[in-house]
């Protein structure tokens, strides 16, 4: 019980009402001390009354009023002079004396709180005000025995009724908990058990119902959570299953493109010189696509074989890009243009160096082309002493919002109409495994510009 919620919130109850009690026992004993010593002196005036009556007044009537007005004797003072109206031997020497008329009420609970905790018998002095007019003050002289003791009992009593009102303020405010917060709280939980046993189960997804304001702010959090894991779950759920039928489409295609590459040998022995100029070209390509296959089918996941790292010259992959995609121009006017230096070697995976440089051009050349303006591509490299810089830019139309926004997200990025956004996501997987970067240096209506990089480790003493 202390580790639960509503059962801390039951003894923190019990506690701070005791607390507040405590607060309230301090002024209210000082209030039964005040209220003890004006009624002995209110007995006191009336026993002096007798003796104004009847001035012969025997010892023993003396002693018996002395006795019930529960002191020792007693002054009054009517005019100038003091009077001892009654008295009788006093036990022991006065202690102190208090003077209860116009008393401060810091001075009574120190009075109060000293008389409590001073266990010895002392003869006091209590001077106050005579009621009904009768005098200008009345003195009496009492024992503290009488008074203490009455204090401890009206103490006790309090602190017993305190106890009561705690411990029934604490039941009702453990029974509001329980309602309030601690089963709210279990169906809260209970929904969390049940929708992490079947995350994809959109059914199991909390619907907020909570009447509490922080209770559904909290219900409804929860439930955009459970939502967006949702989706997210059947999104990878989509991409494994998309995974599989690449693999099976990778593995009858690597089939044919295998026979391909069988008759292009054929045709790299004609004579004409167009064929021979274009034939090593779809050799090449050819045999991208049969590695292409391959690896898809013996890595059997969507996520990209670690790069094959050997020297490369970036302007032969450069070339055979601008080739390709010069192919499927058209009747387009996109022109393409390369500024890479003819001794620049890179320490890179050619096959997948070409695929992102490939689907960076292919991108810019679909986008020009469906803008149905002229346009241009161009292919720039650089370096430094720690990396190859490789850009590609174009004066497209510039990627939409959309696609800027979900930019190298899966089946979310894609810059033309049916496209997957697969090609960003793809060129920048490639990148990360050969350790460098791709980003998205600008995109306006000016046109769009994406940077390589890679980093060049210790190419130089390794060539």
């Amino acid at each position: 019980m202390l580790n639960s919620l509503s059962g801390r919130f039951l003894i923190l109850t019990a506690i701070f009402v005791m607390l507040a009690e405590v607060l309230i026992f301090v002024p209210s004993i000082a209030r039964f001390r005040e209220e003890f010593l004006l009624t002995r002196l209110e007995r006191a005036q009336i026993a002096s009354l007798v003796l104004l009556a009847d001035e012969e007044v025997t010892p023993d009537l003396q002693e018996e009023l002395l006795h019930n007005a529960g002191v020792f004797n007693v002054v009054m003072r009517r005019d100038e002079a003091r009077q001892l109206v009654l008295s009788s031997p006093v036990p022991r020497p006065i202690s102190a004396t208090f003077d209860l008329r116009d008393a401060p009420a810091l001075t009574l609970i120190r009075d109060a709180m000293a008389r409590l905790t001073t266990p010895e018998e002392q003869v006091i002095r209590v001077i106050g005000q005579p009621v009904r007019m009768g005098g200008l003050l009345i003195e009496v002289t009492l024992e503290t025995d009488d008074l203490r003791v009455a204090m401890i009992d009206y103490g006790l009593r309090i602190l017993w009724l305190s106890l009561v009102i705690s411990v029934f303020t604490a039941v009702l405010l453990f029974w509001a908990v329980q309602c309030l917060l601690v089963r709210p709280i279990r169906r809260v939980v209970g929904n969390m058990q049940a929708y992490a046993n079947a995350p994809e189960d959109a059914r199991r997804v909390i619907a907020p119902s909570s009447g509490i304001r922080e209770l559904r702010e909290a219900e409804e959090t929860l439930q955009t959570l459970q939502t967006q894991l949702t989706g997210a779950l059947k999104q990878k759920e989509h991409l494994a299953q998309l995974g599989g039928a690449v693999a099976k489409v990778s593995h009858d295609l690597r089939n044919i493109l295998t026979s391909a590459q069988l008759f292009t040998d054929r045709i790299e022995m004609s004579e004409d010189p167009a064929v021979k100029r274009m034939a090593p070209k779809l050799v090449n390509s050819l045999t991208r696509a049969v590695h292409l296959c391959e690896a898809t089918l013996a890595y059997g996941k969507a996520e990209e074989p670690g790069p094959t790292l050997s020297r490369v010259r970036l302007v032969d992959i450069v070339a055979d890009v601008i080739d390709s995609e010069r192919l499927s121009v058209g009747q387009a006017k996109v022109r393409f243009s390369q500024a890479v230096p003819g001794d620049m070697v890179l320490r890179a995976d050619a096959e997948q160096l070409y695929r992102v440089i490939a689907n960076l051009v292919r991108n810019a050349r679909q986008a020009i082309v469906n803008s149905k303006k002229p346009g241009e591509i161009t292919v720039i490299s650089d370096e430094d002493s720690r990396e190859w810089i490789i850009r590609v830019a174009d004066t497209g139309p510039g990627l939409p919002a959309r696609a800027r926004e979900h930019l190298f997200k899966p089946f979310q990025g894609g810059a033309t109409k049916g496209g997957t956004g697969l090609g960003l996501t793809i060129a920048q997987d490639l990148v990360r495994g050969h350790g460098g970067t791709l980003s998205l240096e600008r995109s306006d209506e000016t046109g769009t510009s994406f940077c390589i990089t890679l980093p060049k480790g210790n190419f130089a003493d390794a060539s």
